[in-house]
């Protein structure tokens, strides 16, 4: 089995798999060290759990996939909670490209991985980063919601509501609002208005044509 990349008929081979006489074995050897009890670093059993099935690539397909799928069964174990706010697997895919060119940078014949071990490391920890943005906005959106339980909104302020406390991507003018809630204007700027009156949403610093809105601090 080989990984290869580059367009067709101009492929690269950047990594050759162990041969089929030898997968048995090797994934017998990998199980058995993932299973045993030992002292290591669980965190950094994880990465290397992840770079050893890699390595012996033992599927035409979806070998990535369950060597994340590894490294977030490790990563589980070593916290020993069913609970658990991030994911590795998916820190990889938003960094699909770096993780690529990591693996391909990791000497070959050769037991120093530290290259690979720092990479995981520092890419886990931007998991963690990741997901601390997610429960801060989670929570905010929660305390959001708490504090104006008795408050009565159409749908589509509601809708507007939860798209600017998810992350509203650019400006929020009244031509959005009625654009994205198919409404008239006249009926999105009632709409910002009643939530302006309720000091919900406040103007942003630009006047003009290009008033805009955002959630009142």
């Amino acid at each position: 089995m080989q990984v290869v990349s580059g367009p067709i008929g101009r492929e690269r081979a950047y990594y050759e798999a162990p041969a089929d006489p030898r997968l048995d074995a090797e994934m017998q050897s990998l199980l058995d060290w993932f299973d045993a009890p030992h002292d290591d670093d669980p965190v950094i059993k994880a990465a290397v759990a992840h770079l050893w099935f890699v390595t012996i690539h033992p599927f035409d397909d979806g070998n990535g996939r369950i060597a994340r799928a590894v490294a977030d069964m490790a990563l589980a174990r070593s916290e020993q909670s069913p609970q658990r706010f991030y994911s590795m697997s998916a820190q990889i895919r938003l960094e699909r490209n770096a993780y690529y060119d990591q693996l391909e940078a990791t000497p070959k014949g050769t037991l120093d991985i530290t290259g690979w071990i720092r990479w995981f490391l520092e890419c886990l920890e931007r998991a963690f980063e990741g997901a601390d943005r997610v429960l801060a906005k989670v929570l905010a959106k929660a305390a959001f919601w708490r504090k104006h339980a008795d408050a009565a909104f159409n749908a589509r302020q509601h809708d507007m509501l939860n798209r600017l406390l998810d992350g509203f991507t650019g400006k929020l003018t009244s031509s959005k609002w009625a654009k994205i809630e198919k409404c008239s204007p006249d009926t999105a700027l009632r709409d910002i208005t009643d939530l302006m009156s309720r000091g919900i949403l406040e103007r942003e610093d630009a006047g003009g044509r290009s008033t805009s809105y955002r959630l009142a601090g």
